[in-house]
């Protein structure tokens, strides 16, 4: 295929709105967002159930992949042909900012609040490091608050752990921007660039294979981030038109078949994948899973439509950015149970290799509990910040935003 033909492919101007595609949106993949996200907390959740030592569960940190895929998809989708302005680069770049940044700041202050209380407090102090040292230092909040944590401006994971990812979207966004804006219809090639060399470079470099965060993070980002914004460069129509096309009967049961295998095939990834270096390959696997499910054609697709599960969808960011707060005083209070009554609530133990605190010392279905009520109070959590910091903020900002 020609550069001129492959030209032809670029997003039409005003052509996709966001989470659009010929003015339809995602419903079944803003449910795998819910659903991956719950799965990140699963892996982030120490106990002793089969379910937390399960090889699934112990390479669900690739679920992290799909956000970055999706974000290049949705972000190509929505603003491909929009970002042709000065202005439209600042209107992108506030709303990107105001998507991301007042939760982070809201559990970056909740982080701090409760290192406080440790310094106040003895009995929540605990045998842990002295307050605001380490991971909780005042020079990593600083890094924190700049959102410099993903872009190996760290030695380690620091304050709430997994916002390394939103530090390395962030500037991922700002880099897409600026190559749209420089490179009109033919910025695809460095998305090209970046999906090719990203991977040889975390081979090259990584001595955790796929599982790199604060120190190529930022890379990690750029190579789903591209999968997803050229799936949505090249295949934007095809996706409509098969969307429009689509009927019941055998094709219905085609592409339901098509799905459970998608489902059986990340399983299998997620499960073999983790721990070497075929994890390379999860964006890839992730982007063919995006644009299967994309086309809502199948019954699994259905299931992910329902009310439920879009909620789940709407709520992912939440659940991602406050599990390990949730978590982590759900271990507190645990472990001042154990203190008190000694019942194998919350003790040490080996998780993935690694010496951890966590739940069901005493039985595995003390850990299965705790899963359950883990993931109660996470989403619970989640649906206030949502309600009340995430949809408040984006929209002020999207009212600012409309100022420039």
């Amino acid at each position: 295929m020609t550069e001129a033909a492959l030209l032809n492919l670029a997003p039409p101007p005003a052509a996709i709105r966001a989470g659009t595609v010929a003015g339809e949106r995602f419903l079944v993949l803003d449910s795998w967002r819910g659903i991956c996200a719950l799965l990140v907390a699963l892996f982030h959740f120490p106990t002793t159930s089969t379910i937390s030592q399960s090889a699934f569960v112990g390479g669900s940190y690739l679920f992290v992949d799909f956000f970055f895929v999706l974000s290049g998809f949705v972000i190509a989708s929505s603003y491909g042909s929009r970002l042709s302005e000065p202005d439209g680069l600042a209107r992108f770049a506030l709303v990107r900012f105001g998507r991301i940044y007042p939760l982070h700041l809201l559990m970056l202050a909740a982080f701090a609040g409760f290192e406080a209380v440790r310094l106040v407090l003895p009995a929540v102090h605990g045998t842990a490091a002295a307050p605001f040292t380490g991971g909780f230092d005042l020079r990593s909040l600083i890094a924190n608050l700049l959102l410099l944590q993903g872009m190996g401006a760290e030695d380690r994971l620091s304050w709430n752990a997994p916002s390394w990812s939103i530090s390395a979207e962030f500037f991922t966004y700002l880099l897409f921007a600026g190559a749209v804006f420089a490179a009109g219809r033919r910025a695809w090639i460095w998305f090209v660039a970046a999906a090719v060399t990203a991977p040889f470079f975390l081979l090259a470099f990584s001595t955790r294979h796929m599982d790199v965060s604060f120190d190529f993070g930022f890379i990690r980002c750029l190579y789903g981030f591209s999968l997803g914004a050229l799936l949505a460069w090249f295949q934007h129509h095809s996706i409509a038109e098969a969307r429009q096309a689509r009927s019941g009967g055998a094709g219905r049961v085609a592409w339901t078949l098509a799905e459970l295998a998608m489902i059986v095939v990340i399983g299998l990834f997620v499960s073999a994948a983790g721990t070497n270096d075929a994890g390379i390959a999860a964006p890839v696997v992730f982007a063919l899973a995006l644009y299967l499910f994309a086309h809502e054609g199948g019954l699994i697709s259905a299931l992910l439509s329902s009310r439920p599960m879009l909620l789940l969808g709407s709520l992912s960011y939440s659940i991602y950015m406050v599990h390990i707060f949730v978590q982590a005083r759900m271990i507190n209070v645990g472990g001042l149970i154990e203190r008190k009554l000694g019942l194998g609530i919350v003790g040490d133990m080996t998780l993935r290799g690694d010496p951890v605190t966590g739940f069901g010392v005493g039985s595995p279905w003390i850990g299965l509990a705790a899963i359950i009520a883990m993931l109660i109070a996470v989403i619970v959590a989640s649906w206030f910040t949502w309600r009340f910091v995430e949809m408040p903020a984006l929209a002020w900002f999207r009212r600012l935003s409309k100022r420039i």
